[in-house]
Parts: C-alpha cells; structure tokens; sequence
C-alpha cells in the first residue's frame, strides 16, 4: 500500500514538473491578436456606422478623422476618438433628444484601423495602417518589401503585452519560398523590425 502511494506521490511530482515548465514557455510568447471589432476605445482611422431608430434617413457610415472627430447630421462634429463604442451612443442620445422625437441611436464599430510601423531593412520604412485583419508579410510588403541586405530569417514582431514589450522572430523564408506557412497577423501599435544580414568578410 505505501508502495503505491509513493507511486501515486512520483508520478504527480513528474506531471506538477511538466506543467509547470510548460507555463513558463507560454510567458515568453506574444498573444495573437483579439478580434479587430472588439476594442477597448475607438481611435482615428476607424469607421463607425450611426444608426438611428426613429430616423432611418439619418443613418451614417463615417471614417473617424486625423483630429478624433466625426460629423453628423443636425448636431454637427462630435469626437468620437477615445470613447468606447457604449460611451458614444450614449453621448450621441443625449445630444439628439432635442433634435429627435425617438432619439435612440446605435453605434457599431464597422473597420477597426491597425497600425503597424515597419522598420530596418525595408524599402519603405514608417507606418502602415489596415483596416482589415492583416499578416506580418503584408506589412512588410506594404513597407515596399525587403531589401537586398534584409535577413529573412530573422524578422522581429514586437508587441506590448500586459505593458511590456514582448519580442519573437520569425523566419520568413519558407513562406517567400512558397511553403505552406502558419500565417502570423500583426496587432495595432505591432512594431517589425526588418535587420541586415551580418556579412562575412
């Protein structure tokens, strides 16, 4: 019996062991991007569609501006960066109850905007913006591509988790080389970083 139970007692101590050296490999990693329509506050480049219960007629679909701000029929330009969807609908209903009989009005994220700064040995380095979920080689691609004396191999995605920078690299060669390849989508505020090959002399 007490042979077993040191069986039992080993066994767990290997499983607790495993575990545990598996929870520290996933700390490294960098999460993959939440879906683009779940967002915490809304930011320049997004497009939000206004629908409006009483006054269908009045319904928009807008891009919100460089400056934050959207504007929208008989109240005019209102800034929409910064607020989550719920806190905009509210303001919005607020501000058409002198303008509307039924002033109920939905707000729905439509296209999040994701910029990407792309760096290093690119042909156009800066920043890239989508409003699509997009790959870490469509940003580079949308940089202009590699350079002669880009290092493939070696390509850095950058992201801050948790407020802290998390870094991987990725070799691209086998995808440029036609490769199936596990595609790997880049976040909004994702840096890459692009290094020079190290030449040997």
């Amino acid at each position: 019996m007490r042979s077993n139970i040191l069986n039992v007692a080993a066994t767990l101590t290997i499983a607790v062991f495993f575990c545990a050296g598996c929870a520290s490999t996933r700390t490294g990693s960098i999460p993959e991007p939440t879906n683009p329509r779940i967002v915490s506050a809304l930011s320049s480049g997004d497009t939000v569609k206004i629908s409006f219960t009483g006054a269908p007629e009045l319904n928009e679909t807008q891009k919100i501006g460089p400056d934050g701000m959207i504007s929208l029929p008989l109240i005019g330009e209102v800034n929409a960066a910064g607020k989550t969807v719920g806190v905009l609908q509210s303001e919005l209903a607020s501000r058409y109850k002198t303008q509307l009989q039924n002033s109920e009005v939905v707000v729905t994220l439509e296209a999040r905007a994701i910029p990407v700064v792309v760096s290093g040995a690119v042909q156009k380095p800066g920043r890239v913006t989508f409003e699509r979920p997009s790959t870490l080689l469509e940003a580079i691609m949308e940089a202009g591509g590699f350079t002669p004396e880009a290092d493939v191999k070696k390509v850095a995605l950058i992201r801050i988790v948790n407020g802290e920078h998390e870094t991987r690299i990725f070799n691209l060669k086998p995808v440029l080389s036609g490769t199936p390849t596990q595609a790997i989508y880049v976040s909004g505020g994702d840096v890459i970083y692009v290094p020079e090959r190290l030449l040997n002399f």
